[in-house]
């Protein structure tokens, strides 16, 4: 049995008429005749026609599908933020393709150009690691497709944004670090280019000048935002220095990173070291001790987005006012923090 799809040709070739004439009919073309119109569409029936929407809205000039680029599908976090998109997207009549940069600039580049040639209705991004500039992203602004730009986001950009208030996020948490009294507190984070990370630095060091706590003199690793990078730094540094009080990980994986590199050393959180996170991964409340980290939102920022976008996509203005939506992330204090008396 054949696995190919039929086509308006296919149609139009088991009828005897033109292809044109197969498209006008089940376009209910009011030129076409009913009785044209009926055998068509019994015939596209029986051979199991099934139309093609996206090319449909490209003639009709009107598209129903939104592009979306997220550094990694496979991120609690960003899975999240898709659900929440999705909510919102699909009973709209929209429909979306999902791409990863896998936290490269190259790969972001080629995933806009691919958007920009499906002539998508709009566009939804959160930036990878490597992403400074943002050239890329105007050539988006520049064919009058509205983009919204959410989580990571540039200041460069003129655009509707939804973001997590991470620099209050990372306050919360540097402060109740040092109300259990831990005193000298190591930083671990992704790149400050990256907005998040340089939000979270800001309110790590806010809490500190607060507190009368030089921040340049606290133990730091800035680098690859994942797992091995922060266990193998955190390896090599237990090797010739001796541990803080507690460390943030400016992400769930990270702290995860640094709970195995010290458990294979031989220490115990938290009382050898206390350990947090950023961003409450699934694992953060089932690892032992389970870990202290900050709530995002994710569903809710996804719904956020989308949101922005549509009534771009749906307005009449020439030019609208960029809005910012920002959430308040929340404090979650679990026992890798909580200082045993």
């Amino acid at each position: 049995m054949s696995k190919k799809q039929a086509t308006i040709q296919d149609i139009a070739n088991a009828l005897n008429i033109t292809a044109s004439t197969v498209s006008r009919a089940l376009s209910d073309h009011p030129k076409i005749k009913k009785s044209t119109k009926e055998l068509v569409e019994l015939k596209a029936k029986e051979l199991h026609y099934q139309p093609n929407s996206i090319a449909s809205s490209l003639r009709k000039g009107k598209a129903n599908t939104i592009g979306m680029i997220v550094p990694r599908i496979n991120r609690h976090f960003f899975s999240n933020v898709i659900t929440g998109v999705e909510s919102v997207l699909n009973p709209n009549g929209y429909n979306l393709i999902i791409c990863q940069s896998d936290e490269t600039i190259v790969k972001e580049k080629q995933n806009i150009k691919t958007l920009l040639a499906s002539r998508v209705a709009g566009i939804l991004i959160s930036t990878s690691i490597e992403t400074v500039q943002t050239k890329h992203l105007e050539k988006a602004l520049n064919m009058n497709i509205p983009l919204v730009m959410f989580d990571r986001v540039s200041d460069e950009l003129d655009v509707n944004k939804v973001e997590n208030d991470d620099e209050s996020g990372s306050y919360d948490m540097t402060c109740h670090l040092l109300s259990q009294g831990y005193k000298t507190i190591m930083w671990i984070g992704g790149p400050r280019t990256s907005s998040i990370y340089r939000n979270r630095y800001k309110g790590y060091k806010k809490a500190l000048v607060e507190h009368n706590l030089d921040e340049s003199g606290m133990p730091l690793f800035e680098g690859n935002n994942d797992l091995p990078a922060a266990k193998e730094f955190m390896t090599k540094y237990m090797e010739t220095k001796q541990l803080p009080d507690a460390i943030f990980a400016a992400s769930d994986l990270m702290a995860l990173g640094v709970i195995q590199a010290l458990e294979n050393a031989g220490k115990k959180v938290p009382d050898d070291v206390a350990v947090a996170g950023y961003s409450n991964e699934p694992f953060s409340a089932y690892i032992n001790p389970r870990l202290t980290t900050v709530e995002q939102f994710s569903e809710e920022m996804g719904r956020s987005a989308a949101k922005l976008l549509l009534e771009e996509i749906k307005s009449e203005e020439e030019e609208l006012v960029p809005r910012k939506i920002i959430l308040r992330p929340k404090l979650i204090i679990r026992e890798s923090t909580i200082k045993k008396h």
